[in-house]
């Protein structure tokens, strides 16, 4: 599913013009991305929560050279689903399962 799709099913589903959904949904995450930014992190309860972690140094290799490389310490966005969104969506998916 695209952003396009997401504010195509928001919009059939609330009646709300297509225009005002997608702002909706770039305002969204924009305040996602700023909060990141930031060095926040956000809960959506029943949905998931957008955090940072921080990784370590290690050694890398470049896969043409086979050269050792340093991969410096970072700071990477991660999302984790909540418990119950795994739930439902697992529930919903055991069809696949068979």
């Amino acid at each position: 599913m695209t952003k396009a799709d997401l504010v195509k099913n928001v919009s059939d589903e609330t009646g709300i013009i297509r225009k005002d959904v997608a702002l909706s949904v770039d305002a969204f995450l924009e305040a996602v991305k700023d909060a990141m930014k930031g060095g926040k992190h956000i809960e959506i309860r029943g949905f998931g929560t957008f955090k940072l972690k921080v990784r370590k140094e290690r050694v890398g290799r470049n896969p043409k050279t086979e050269e050792k490389v340093i991969v410096p310490k970072r700071v990477v966005p991660t999302f984790k689903f909540s418990k119950a969104f795994k739930d439902e969506v697992n529930e919903s998916n055991k069809s696949i399962l068979k």
